[in-house]
């Protein structure tokens, strides 16, 4: 028997939804009008594609993306942001399902200890080594690289991907890895050939998670690069600039642009996102 929605609950996941999604509209509208029509009062949001006839109806127009793409940087930085997120996604999840694995299958001293030690990593703000880093980064040659970046993005995600990585390995049964193993597959082969495509919801869920908290990454970011590998978050500090007058419409179209790729990514994963976060939840 199928059990009917509480009224109540709907009311308030369609409140939620409002208060989530009004933001990011008031951002899209934001991004198709003039200037005069950003600041204007009362708020103009309804969308016209003639004079407005209405103090509340703008005249829609794309001039903050033409002005966005005019500079040539921008698909650099854009480009940046993809590589640098992408590959420290990638090498973040494949060494916290390595480690996950060690931690789950094999039982050795203190492995709870450095199960809390790499744990404990996460809780450390990002801030607070902000200047050891930069330092350490500006002594190893590091500053303003692609490399720079990507290892200090793997190494914050590694220990969130590590302990999401470990609750999908315990799920997986042992049976398959022993019969592997007599059958006389080494130990790679039954993690690569195995494990890690059984657990293939548990890299996916894991990737949309580092890959967003990578790409939204601001304050290192800023403090590490220059000009070879700004991302996208910088480049939009950079659109406001020494000026008085904030640009909403350039600002609003770049955080349009800035949103597109995660949005899509995480639309594409939505179904292995909802059943790896759910994964392991309730045991029967």
């Amino acid at each position: 028997m199928r059990k009917q929605a509480n009224p109540l609950s709907i009311l308030i996941l369609l409140a939620y939804t409002a208060v989530t999604l009004v933001p990011v509209l008031w951002l899209v509208l934001t991004s198709i009008k003039e200037p005069a029509d950003t600041g204007a009062l009362p708020p103009r949001f309804i969308p016209s594609d003639q004079a407005p006839a209405d103090s509340y109806e703008f005249r829609v127009s794309f001039a903050s993306y033409t002005r966005l793409f005019e500079d040539e940087e921008t698909l650099r930085y854009l480009i940046n942001s993809v590589l640098i997120a992408g590959v420290s996604t990638v090498a973040s999840v494949l060494l916290g399902a390595f480690a996950a694995y060690a931690f789950s299958r094999f039982h050795f001293a203190g492995s709870k200890d450095w199960q809390f030690f790499i744990l404990s990593t996460r809780m450390l703000p990002p801030l607070a080594v902000a200047v050891p880093i930069s330092w350490m980064y500006g002594y190893a040659g590091l500053n303003d690289t692609h490399f720079g970046l990507i290892l200090l993005y793997t190494c914050f995600n590694l220990s969130f991907s590590t302990w999401m990585m470990k609750v999908f390995l315990d799920e997986i049964p042992k049976a398959f890895e022993e019969a592997a193993l007599m059958d006389g597959y080494s130990r790679g082969h039954v993690l690569f050939k195995i494990v890690l495509p059984q657990a293939k919801i548990g890299l996916l869920a894991t990737s949309v998670f580092c890959f967003v908290s990578a790409w939204n990454e601001y304050a290192f970011a800023l403090t590490l690069t220059s000009t070879q590998a700004v991302t996208v978050p910088v480049h939009l500090h950079s659109v406001i600039g020494d000026t008085s007058v904030v640009p909403w419409g350039p600002l609003a179209a770049g955080s349009v642009l800035f949103l597109t790729p995660v949005v899509a990514f995480g639309m594409l994963m939505r179904r292995h996102l909802v059943t790896g976060v759910t994964f392991g939840g309730v045991k029967g």
